[in-house]
């Protein structure tokens, strides 16, 4: 436990193409391809209110428009054109009662991409069907006459290695060649292939001792010629701000087929033309005074002697029905936990706890009338004065994709910390923590019951730094019993409290703003009751001992 840490089903054609609304995330497949690009309004409110802060990735930032004027435009420069799939805008107060998405390929003649639609507060998507190298909104009627338009956020959405053309993952485990390779305690090993082997964990970097220098490179030998149509760069925080991609017969006569001067890092997901059996990014300017590193390096296109990567699961349709997994604890008082579902963690925690966490389930046993409890209690074991209960199914229970919920009843008190997560399986067999990932579907601190915490930890977001929502419970959470769930896909992950959602991890989104998305793999699932520590401060003369965390049930649904 390692941190702080409307459907509206209108189908309709448009000029360019199919459109429908829908309320969903992005798909597997889709990438945002507007994030950090150029954007321009007709009107900005202020200073505080630009146009830029729409396509930022940053939900607490937002574009509003002068309050004047009835008919006012948004604007985004995808940098090329681009196959685009889907607009995702997230709207103030002050929406639009009457707009349309417009594409255009030259800035200077706009097409409509769907009909007259109406905004509402909160999240909208619309999918679209159409090339374009720049989206407009064209908003000419207000929900608040008085003031502007005002939106969170405006994602334009493609399809991953879709490119105008479609196109194969032609990269997938492929010879990469770089002009130097970190590969020390410091990254071990952080080779060239790690560019390749569709690990989002595992990176290339250039060498600490003799490649923090200009030009970096790598390029990916694709084994036989092929028709590139885009390629797709998730950098390390070590990233190029000026660089070219370069495609070659030999590995010796480079041709540009891109080139910026304004990298942005994260996710660039490059729609691009040319014909090559090397493909090479070649950086020349690079921000901080580090080298050059990618966490992926993913070639699309047709030729080529492309290897398929291990097929992934499909993903549930939700609300999802199929009990794959349980336990209802309805077994009798004084009864332990069936090792046939669960596994007692044992051993001195970490983030500053002061418990002990014993083995064969000393403080986890059933209370009879079909609950779990997970117990604190103020008494000396193996050097610490306190001991407590963690619990979970690394040896009986690994799943990835579904629905995940327990019903639980926290206990109050400073320097409690229950918690319902979920930890990487890949850390069973070595990998330390964050790089096999981390799920925390609940963490509540006893010192204010009335929040609770649902995080992602991660290499590029993890700690104090965790990809996560704190959120306001309606009621106190310590007083009853209360459902934590999380729905888990290729998409993302939302999380629930008694069936309201409190956040919404969207995979494209992570990954254009924050880092590597690690959670496409194999998880198992946790309970426990944490004492004291960096998260919860610590305990006091107040701190109820024994403490007691109550667990109705587990249930995994796909």
């Amino acid at each position: 436990m390692n941190r702080r840490l409307a459907t509206l089903g209108l189908a309709l054609t448009g000029m360019l193409g199919a459109f429908v609304m829908t309320p969903g995330p992005a798909s597997a497949a889709e990438v945002v391809v507007s994030q950090g690009k150029a954007t321009t309004s007709s009107s900005d409110e202020w200073s505080g209110t630009p146009a830029s802060a729409a396509t930022d990735g940053n939900t607490g930032t937002r574009w509003s428009s002068a309050f004047t004027n009835p008919a006012e435009w948004l604007k985004v420069d995808l940098g090329s054109t681009t196959a685009v799939t889907r607009v995702a805008l997230n709207w103030e107060a002050a929406y639009a009662t009457a707009f349309t998405v417009q594409f255009s390929t030259d800035n200077q003649t706009f097409t409509n991409a769907t009909p007259t639609l109406s905004g509402n507060a909160g999240a909208q998507s619309i999918t679209v069907s159409g090339n374009a190298r720049y989206v407009r909104l064209n908003l000419t009627s207000k929900a608040l006459p008085a003031y502007g338009y005002s939106l969170w956020e405006f994602q334009v959405f493609a399809n991953s290695g879709g490119g105008t053309g479609g196109g194969t993952l032609l990269s997938y485990g492929k010879r990469g060649v770089a002009s130097s390779e970190q590969n020390d305690v410091n990254c071990n090993p952080c080779t060239a292939d790690k560019a390749f082997d569709r690990d989002p964990a595992t990176r290339w970097a250039t060498s600490s001792t003799t490649g923090w220098v200009d030009p970096g490179w790598i390029y990916v030998d694709l084994g036989a010629t092929a028709t590139i149509s885009r390629v797709e760069l998730q950098w390390d925080p070590a990233y190029a701000t000026t660089y070219k991609i370069q495609v070659s017969p030999d590995a010796s006569s480079w041709s540009d087929i891109y080139s910026t001067t304004t990298g942005k890092g994260f996710k660039e997901v490059l729609n691009v033309s040319g014909t090559g059996r090397y493909v090479r990014m070649y950086g020349t300017a690079r921000v901080g005074p580090y080298g050059y590193s990618l966490y992926d390096f993913d070639v699309y296109g047709t030729g080529g002697s492309p290897t398929a990567p291990p097929a992934q699961p499909a993903d549930p349709t939700f609300p999802a029905t199929r009990l794959v997994w349980h336990d209802e604890f309805d077994t009798g008082a004084g009864t332990k936990p069936s090792t046939a579902n669960w596994y007692s963690d044992f051993g001195v925690p970490q983030n500053g706890e002061v418990q002990y966490y014993t083995d064969t389930f000393n403080n986890a046993t059933m209370d009879g009338a079909g609950h779990l409890v997970i117990e604190a209690r103020k008494e000396a074991s193996n050097g610490r004065d306190y001991t407590s209960g963690r619990l979970n199914t690394s040896k009986s229970f690994n799943f990835q994709y579904g629905r995940v919920e327990a019903r639980i009843k926290v206990p109050k008190g400073n320097g409690l910390w229950p918690a319902f997560w979920m930890m990487g399986s890949d850390f069973l067999t070595g990998r330390p923590w964050p790089y096999n990932g981390e799920i925390d579907i609940m963490e509540i601190l006893g010192r204010n019951t009335n929040e609770g915490y649902s995080t992602l930890h991660a290499p590029q977001y993890n700690g104090a730094g965790g990809y996560g929502q704190k959120y306001t419970a309606p009621v106190d959470l310590s007083l009853d019993y209360h459902t934590y769930a999380a729905e888990w896909d290729s998409k993302g992950i939302r999380f629930f409290l008694d069936g309201t959602q409190v956040f919404n991890a969207a995979k494209s989104t992570v990954e254009a703003t924050r880092g590597p998305w690690i959670f496409d793999h194999k998880f198992y699932v946790i309970l426990n009751l944490a004492v004291g520590g960096d998260f919860p401060g610590p305990i006091d003369a107040t701190t109820p001992f024994p403490s007691r965390m109550l667990v109705d049930y587990v249930r995994v649904y796909q």
